[in-house]
């Protein structure tokens, strides 16, 4: 199978299904989002301080594709199988989550992103995950998304947020707080 099928040099690229639709509908430009959210997971399971957290970093990844599958499915398509995303797989990040924060210190002030480049890595997939909750929603506007994906998503902004935060504490990197000047 060739990986150019030129199907697509019109502008308009194929749902799970078959309908075809315009590559700037704001369906593409969702899932792509996390596609994109995907390759930044991708970046962060590369980090060296990120060795312990391959698995789950994996998990991540797979359940992106699940998202990116549900969001390609052409809506009212029940012919298509996609895989499940389930309750389940919100509460693995809640339970990574709670076992990071006891390492850390209580939140005193917002912080700056940065502080070595895997934290930094950290913070972009954080903002392109917001990203992806964002177009998420507002397709939801339009046309109705499984619940647990919106959920989900606003779930994984949360742990790569304490990802991140893990990451300054055992790189020993510095948390610089935001001062606002009044």
């Amino acid at each position: 199978m060739k990986i150019y099928t030129k199907t697509g040099d019109d502008g308009t690229t194929s749902l799970f299904g078959g309908k075809r639709v315009s590559k700037s509908d704001l369906r593409i430009d969702t899932y792509g989002t996390i596609d994109e959210l995907n390759s930044w997971i991708g970046v962060l399971r590369d980090q060296s301080v990120n060795q312990s957290r391959k698995e789950i970093l994996v998990e991540i990844q797979d359940r992106l594709f699940t998202i990116g599958s549900i969001l390609a499915t052409e809506p009212g398509n029940s012919k298509v199988k996609i895989p499940l995303l389930a309750e389940g797989d919100i509460e693995l990040l809640e339970n990574q989550m709670d076992k990071m924060e006891l390492a850390l210190e209580p939140m005193r002030f917002f912080v700056l992103p940065g502080g070595n480049q895997a934290i930094s890595f950290g913070h972009v997939a954080r903002t392109v995950c917001r990203r992806a909750e964002r177009l998420t929603i507002a397709l939801n506007q339009s046309e109705p998304i499984n619940e647990l994906v919106i959920k989900y998503l606003n779930r994984l902004s949360d742990y790569l947020f304490v990802l991140c935060r893990t990451m300054t504490h055992e790189l020993k990197a510095e948390e610089t707080p935001w001062k606002p000047r009044m």
